[in-house]
């Protein structure tokens, strides 16, 4: 066999083997180490088994990993979302966002979908924000006798937001991973999320207002809540962890501070929030901690496998082939664009997202200056496109974390039902940057210039 038909073996059998549940930060070191001892293997300057540049190689990828800059915000902005989600805020901010919004047709919705979208964006953890979310607003919702389709999409749509709206860790990881600014990412990220969330939300009244059965409108209470307590709420509950978020995000996109040195701002503003709120002890510390360290060595590690197994898949001429193939197709970039969106949707189903960013995104970064697109570009559609991962069967993550701490009587077909207009307006947004592309240009060359 040549080298670029072991390149492609060597994908292939990647694919193979983590389809088996193999753990696939370990595969993709072992075989990267694996093959790259084939590939450079040299008889005549082996005096010992370790005689071999791959393992050079895997010591100087790792460190290159652990000493990257972009990647030390990815440690500050779990932390900061671990310790928020234990400051006891969510309960007091979907109560408070309930009251404010009671006289919107499907009120207790908006202020479920508000709530995931400021925690989620907060925390940037789809799973954490769900599983809470749905202790909180879901069971409220069905006491108010909403239907269960209805309200489970609005919990696991809601929930996947923080991986879109800044500060997103998955952008990140994308901005690591491709060499794009993450104050530029984070820029472009802004109004497509924003115009998401919006979409979500006149869905949500829309469907409330058509179909009132799905979400009956609240009694009235007997005494109207004065306009002086619903301040208050609003000053303790929303405010505190919207100036967190806006001041995370102001200090990036103004130049104030470096996304690391941001980070750092929100995992102290965090543990402020905490100790306000008297949430702060001791062991909510220690845990934050560990699941930081646990969920940042897992990325990292992620990171160390696929630049050494991308290192030697493209020694052995594996990207010149994918190259070549792609060329040979004379796709136009419409063409190139539907067919990595699509590639990616279906990679959504079994994997992560972070496996996706790290592993298979970086085969088409080289390819996207053939069709003259911006990486930029490229990221926040996969951004957008990633967010169907968590919602579309049979692998719909939000919708197993819904149902793990949901009633018995909802069923997870329910929660697969309420989820898919949700994945149809993901499509849309896509459809209508891909038409207004200055939706994601427009402030980062308003902030930054070209």
């Amino acid at each position: 066999m040549t080298d670029p038909q072991i390149a492609i073996l060597m994908l292939g059998l990647f694919i193979f083997v983590i389809m088996l549940g193999f753990p696939i930060a370990f595969t993709l070191m072992a075989m990267g180490i694996g093959f790259g001892y084939y590939a450079y293997f040299d008889a005549e300057r082996m005096r010992t088994l370790f005689d071999n540049r791959i393992f050079d190689l895997f010591v100087n990828q790792t460190y290159s990993v652990m000493a990257n800059d972009v990647l030390t915000a990815i440690p500050l902005f779990l932390f900061m979302g671990y310790i928020v989600e234990r400051a006891n805020i969510v309960d007091r901010l979907f109560e408070t966002l309930s009251v404010a919004s009671r006289r919107l047709p499907g009120s207790m919705a908006v202020a479920a979908l508000i709530t995931c979208a400021l925690f989620a964006t907060a925390t940037g953890i789809v799973g954490a924000v769900v599983t809470l979310m749905g202790l909180l607003a879901f069971p409220a919702m069905l006491r108010a006798r909403y239907d269960e389709r209805f309200a489970s999409g609005v919990i696991c749509a809601g929930g996947t937001l923080g991986i879109l709206i800044p500060p997103s860790i998955m952008l990140i990881v994308y901005a690591a991973a491709s060499g794009v600014s993450i104050v530029r990412l984070y820029a472009g990220a802004l109004l497509p999320g924003f115009l998401l969330a919006g979409m979500y939300l006149i869905y949500i009244v829309g469907r409330a207002t058509l179909q009132p059965s799905l979400a009956p409108r609240p009694e009235e209470p007997d005494e109207p809540i004065p306009t002086t307590r619903l301040v208050v709420m609003l000053l303790t509950s929303f405010f505190p962890l919207a100036i967190l978020i806006l001041s995370v995000l102001g200090a990036i996109l103004f130049g104030l501070a470096t996304p690391s040195e941001a980070a750092a701002i929100g995992a102290i503003g965090g543990l402020v929030l905490a100790a306000a709120y008297r949430a702060l002890t001791w062991d909510r510390l220690r845990e934050s901690v560990y699941l930081t360290v646990r969920t940042t060595a897992m990325v990292c590690w992620l990171f160390v496998g696929s630049w050494t197994f991308a290192s030697v898949f493209s020694y052995l001429g594996g990207e010149q082939v994918v190259r070549e193939f792609v060329i040979g197709m004379d796709l136009t970039p419409l063409q190139f664009l539907i067919l990595a969106q699509i590639i990616i949707f279906l990679l959504g189903w079994p994997l992560e997202w972070s496996e996706i960013i790290i592993i298979f995104v970086p085969i088409f970064l080289p390819l996207l200056p053939l069709f003259d697109i911006d990486p930029l570009f490229f990221g926040i559609l996969i951004a957008l496109n990633l967010q169907t991962s968590f919602l579309t069967p049979p692998m719909a993550m939000s919708a197993y974390y819904l149902k793990g701490i949901a009633p018995p009587h909802v069923r997870l077909t329910q929660i697969f039902a309420g989820s898919l207009p949700y994945v149809f307006m993901v499509f849309i947004t896509m459809v209508v940057l891909y038409v207004l592309p200055d939706i994601v240009h427009a402030l980062p060359k308003l902030f930054y210039g070209r």
